[in-house]
């Protein structure tokens, strides 16, 4: 059964509970973290399957996770987010404590901001907002078009529309750029997220980011990305942090970048693995490898398209195919979103449907920029008490599972 600390307040015994919120701290490892609350390592962690194990490695420094305890101090349960759609739920159960991966509960808000630069984008976005979120999304969605060094003029304007996910009332991970606009030297310059999820220029020509190719030339894509998915078999959530492609054993796999190789071994459930690292904080992993090809080894530097390995069935796996993994800064992200072979110029009907979106954005960034209306920032967390009460039959229905 899924517990939530929102749904203590409709819970009918007496008792109260609080709710903290804290800050993973750098360097901190899960088990650290049960072992500094004195929480049961076995059971939490030694016990659990690998996939869960290592959904463990999954927490990231400067997360925002929730306790919850009792009036005597007692932990009651924690929620620890691991992307911004799983999370894992300790909680208590009797004497013993238990482990879920559960989906996160959150809403989408779509929302605007407007400066005037006085320094510097990113200087304006942080001293305004106070997100370092907001000013990473703006400043890497342009960075490869336009020069902000050389060209910014103080009086400059800027304006952003982007999706944020809010999880109990607070912002939660990255916000989703949706449309902007900078003025530089007099001259606007705006950039919109298309439906296929590339952003592209007033021209409908895609801006260039990092670029990566496809590792496995021609295969079926046989698993897609999500970070959560019901198994159907072992009834519980799980993330697939990757895109498999299905391929026979031994079709050759290549480098999707270029870059330094900084792993090329066997490792757990991903069979023998390859991983390489990239520009801008980018990693990619190859699994379940048949074999490596001769002389891929730890320091060596490879380029994009540069045959790595082979496909096979080693570690985890159902059959032969690529596991195929992206990360920034250790955070994995959707593969899908940044492999491509060429940038692309819109053309015909996926133009004029461009187009439409572009006049809607275009509306919306205009009204931005003539408000005056000023970023309200979010209060800081407050901790909360809960006052509930347990009924006979939710009693019996705990007992039961």
């Amino acid at each position: 059964m899924i517990r939530f600390f929102i749904l203590l307040l409709s819970i009918t015994t007496l008792f109260a509970s609080q709710v903290q919120r804290y800050r993973w701290v750098n360097g901190e490892t899960y088990l650290v973290f049960l072992e500094k609350n004195n929480l049961p390592t076995r059971d939490l962690y030694y016990n659990l399957d690998k996939d869960d194990q290592r959904l463990t490695e999954e927490m990231r420094t400067g997360v925002h996770y929730q306790i919850l305890r009792d009036n005597n101090g007692t932990i009651e349960q924690i929620l620890l987010p691991l992307n911004d759609e799983l999370q894992i739920h300790l909680y208590k159960e009797g004497v013993t404590y238990k482990f879920e991966a559960i989906p996160i509960i959150s809403e989408t808000k779509t929302e605007a901001f407007h400066t005037t630069i006085t320094s510097s984008p990113m200087y304006n976005i942080l001293k305004e907002t106070g997100s370092k979120k907001l000013a990473q999304i703006f400043i890497s969605s342009f960075k490869n078009s336009l020069n902000f060094k050389n060209d910014i003029r103080k009086g400059d304007e800027l304006v952003m529309i982007y999706d944020q996910k809010y999880r109990l009332g607070h912002p939660f991970s990255m916000p989703v750029l949706k449309a902007a606009m900078i003025e530089m030297r007099k001259k606007r310059h705006y950039i919109y997220l298309n439906k296929d999820e590339r952003y592209y220029n007033e021209k409908g020509n895609e801006v260039e980011g990092f670029l990566l190719a496809r590792p496995v030339r021609g295969a079926r894509i046989s698993s897609y990305f999500t970070k959560r998915r019901y198994h159907p078999v072992l009834h519980k959530w799980k993330a697939h942090l990757g895109i498999d492609y299905a391929a026979r054993r031994g079709t050759p796999v290549r480098a999707a970048g270029s870059g330094r190789i900084i792993y090329a071994a066997r490792m757990g459930s991903y069979g023998n693995l390859v991983k390489i690292r990239h520009s801008d904080g980018y990693e990619t992993r190859y699994a379940h490898l048949k074999s490596f090809r001769r002389g891929i080894r730890r320091g060596k530097y490879v380029k994009k398209g540069q045959v790595i390995a082979y496909v096979g069935s080693t570690g985890r796996s159902t059959g032969p195919h690529l596991h195929f993994e992206l990360r920034k800064r250790g955070r994995a992200i959707n593969p899908l979103r940044v492999v491509q072979v060429t940038t692309k110029k819109l053309k015909g009907k996926e133009y004029k449907e461009f187009v439409k979106l572009k006049k809607k954005y275009d509306k919306e960034l205009e009204f931005h920029l003539n408000s005056s209306e000023k970023f309200q920032k979010t209060p800081p967390f407050q901790n909360m008490c809960y006052i509930h009460l347990l009924t006979k039959s939710d009693n019996e229905h705990n007992n039961s599972h």
